[in-house]
């Protein structure tokens, strides 16, 4: 809390619009700590190409979202989203705005983001194994 050793009308104004400015940005960042406590996150499921996840959020965060375009990956990470490297927000489920779809190109490399062909190989043959698609 700031206060002016002298106190005019002016000092006090400026003051008391700081202060109210500073408790409003302390309020708007402890909502988005607690929505960002609130986001939940799907397990990862993939198909021949990518692999998926869902992110659930908080729905009173979520109406601060742009609802007509995809997120960048600053955005998503500004809202309080938290995930390794190389994923993008690929769609909006217009039903449920407040879930984020994600996907990444098999074999991505979590700590860069970058393709690896030696994690593609194995991620494939992973997902090939678990459908019985082995040799396909």
């Amino acid at each position: 809390l700031l206060c002016p050793k002298k106190s005019n009308s002016n000092t006090a104004s400026k003051v008391s619009s700081l202060t109210l400015y500073s408790s409003v940005k302390y309020t708007s960042l402890i909502t988005k700590m607690s929505g960002a406590s609130r986001i939940e996150y799907s397990e990862k499921y993939a198909d021949e190409e990518n692999e998926y996840r869902h992110v659930i959020l908080p729905k009173e965060l979520a109406k601060t979202l742009p609802k007509t375009r995809l997120l960048s990956e600053n955005e998503w990470r500004s809202i309080g989203v938290q995930q390794s490297r190389g994923w993008q927000h690929y769609a909006i489920h217009r039903p449920e705005p407040h879930i984020l779809l994600f996907r990444r190109p098999l074999g991505t490399d979590p700590q860069t983001g970058a393709i690896d062909p030696e994690l593609k190989r194995m991620a494939l043959e992973e997902y090939k194994g678990q459908f019985g698609l082995r040799g396909h």
